[in-house]
């Protein structure tokens, strides 16, 4: 079956910067499932899982504008230190979750003072290059409760 709009497809995968480092890697845990043609994962990796079945393993890579974004270099604000939550004590580079108005947002500690923090809002892998390693593992028809809801259900999908 051709993975197609309001399937559900499982996959796992590892993603690797411009340097090929390993950044992340689903192997080893749950594959990630998503509803496809519901801009639930990256744009880029959506339309390259398009058309692909059940079985089949390729490498993709996505530049920035179909990824994560470029770099914003006016996204950097003050916030006070009791609102990033992640950790006790804060080093510049770290990763802190703040909650906004749109929910809880990951972002990068820029600087830290006694009170306050500058921290960048850009996601941590915009304005990179990616490149995918995917082996899908399953594709199946989405079940109506999912397709209401504009997510894949269960394991590695919403719970």
């Amino acid at each position: 079956m051709p993975i197609e709009k309001n399937q559900v497809v499982l996959f796992h995968y590892s993603v690797s910067d411009e340097q090929g480092n390993v950044v992340e890697d689903s192997r080893g845990g749950e594959p990630n499932a998503y509803l496809h043609g519901h801009g639930g994962i990256i744009r880029g990796l959506e339309d390259a899982l398009e058309g692909r079945e059940a079985g089949e393993s390729f490498t993709v890579t996505v530049s920035p504008e179909k990824a994560y974004g470029p770099r914003k270099p006016d996204a950097v604000q003050r916030v006070p230190i009791k609102h990033l939550m992640g950790a006790r004590r804060w080093k510049a580079g770290m990763i802190a979750q703040v909650q906004t108005e749109q929910g809880p947002r990951h972002v990068v500690v820029a600087k830290v003072g006694h009170k306050f923090a500058d921290v960048d809002t850009n996601h941590p892998m915009a304005g990179r290059t990616l490149t995918f390693d995917i082996d899908i593992v399953e594709v199946r028809a989405a079940d109506a409760e999912e397709l209401a809801h504009g997510h894949a259900h269960g394991p590695g999908g919403h719970h």
